[in-house]
């Protein structure tokens, strides 16, 4: 059965998931739904797209909807009213209102019937189903996650906001000492600013006061205020040229015990090296609707997120040839 997916926002992700469709045999791109005019929406492979506002129209013709908006405020409100009609699937990455955004998507899908998948990706997703592999498989132990060197798109756009900025990119990078710590067993206790340090590249306006911004920056709470944090003033020219990519990734590290006394030490690590951060997701975001989409047709529905999805409901192949194959 080929799957026809729609595509809700047409940013970097909703671009990623256009192009993951096409690697996919048994997925087929229904059409692209965005707030802008459809007519001023070129896509990169030519699909439909049609006004967010006729999206009731479609009920029925969509097996599922990946919902490609910002945590901030787009999903909230889109991944709970869409679920009232179609099977969709997200990426919302604000860890702290998890409960809550599932909360209300559930009671959502739940009253229509759909299976509505939430925060896919690869933190959370991909690197949620590391720790939870790990801390069930060595109980007695601590887990460790990093992230970087790769873009950090929010932390970069926070720069951006700082007067007299005109572009910027900052990095997350996990710290050496604190990695090889980890992978040594120690189980060290590690505080933020001893896990990451933050790089900054920005471009300045004309005249802009430099080390105001730099100040800004480095004593921004939430963002850099709790890391060793590096500031580069470059030229925009050095900026497209040098930092224009989204790469990122990470590692998930869990280091436990064994024996009668914990006298033989484990480490297990799951670690990602992506050229392209939204891509990835995307990525990871069409092998969930396939799951969504084949859950749903066995009668299941309500709120579901990377933990209660079977391995098997991801693969295109069969039962019959995933036994064969890869067990």
């Amino acid at each position: 059965m080929t799957m026809k997916i729609g595509i809700v926002g047409y940013g970097n992700l909703g671009r990623g998931v256009e192009c993951a469709i096409r690697q996919n045999s048994d997925t087929e791109l229904y059409g692209v739904f965005t707030r802008r005019d459809p007519a001023t929406l070129k896509t990169l492979t030519g699909a439909s797209v049609y006004s967010m506002d006729d999206i009731l129209n479609h009920k029925g013709k969509v097996d599922v909807l990946i919902i490609c908006g910002g945590s901030a405020t787009d999903l909230p409100v889109q991944t709970p009213a869409l679920a009232k009609h179609f099977n969709v699937i997200d990426s919302f990455d604000t860890h702290a209102k998890i409960p809550e955004h599932f909360a209300n998507v559930d009671a959502a899908a739940k009253e229509a019937g759909k299976i509505a998948m939430i925060s896919v990706g690869w933190d959370p997703g991909m690197f949620s189903l590391n720790r939870l592999y790990a801390q069930s498989v060595l109980p007695d132990g601590k887990d460790y996650t990093f992230w970087g060197k790769g873009v950090s798109q929010g932390h970069s756009d926070a720069i951006r906001r700082i007067e007299g900025v005109v572009d910027a990119r900052q990095y997350t990078i996990p710290v050496d000492e604190a990695l090889t710590a980890v992978r040594s067993g120690a189980n060290p206790d590690l505080t933020t600013r001893q896990k990451h340090t933050r790089e900054c590249f920005v471009v300045a306006a004309e005249g802009a006061d430099k080390a105001k911004i730099e100040n800004e920056i480095k004593t921004m709470p939430n963002y850099f205020a709790d890391y060793d944090t590096t500031v580069h003033f470059i030229s925009k020219e050095e900026l497209d040229r040098d930092h224009a990519g989204i790469p990122h990734g990470g590692f998930v590290i869990r280091c436990g015990k064994t024996g009668l006394n914990g006298e033989n030490t484990h480490i297990i690590e799951y670690s990602l090296k992506l050229d392209s951060n939204p891509e990835f997701t995307s990525s990871v975001l069409v092998a969930y609707a396939r799951a969504a989409v084949r859950m749903n047709s066995e009668g299941m529905s309500g709120c579901k997120t990377v933990f209660d999805v079977a391995p098997a409901y991801l693969s295109p192949k069969s039962a019959e040839e995933l036994r064969k194959n890869l067990l």
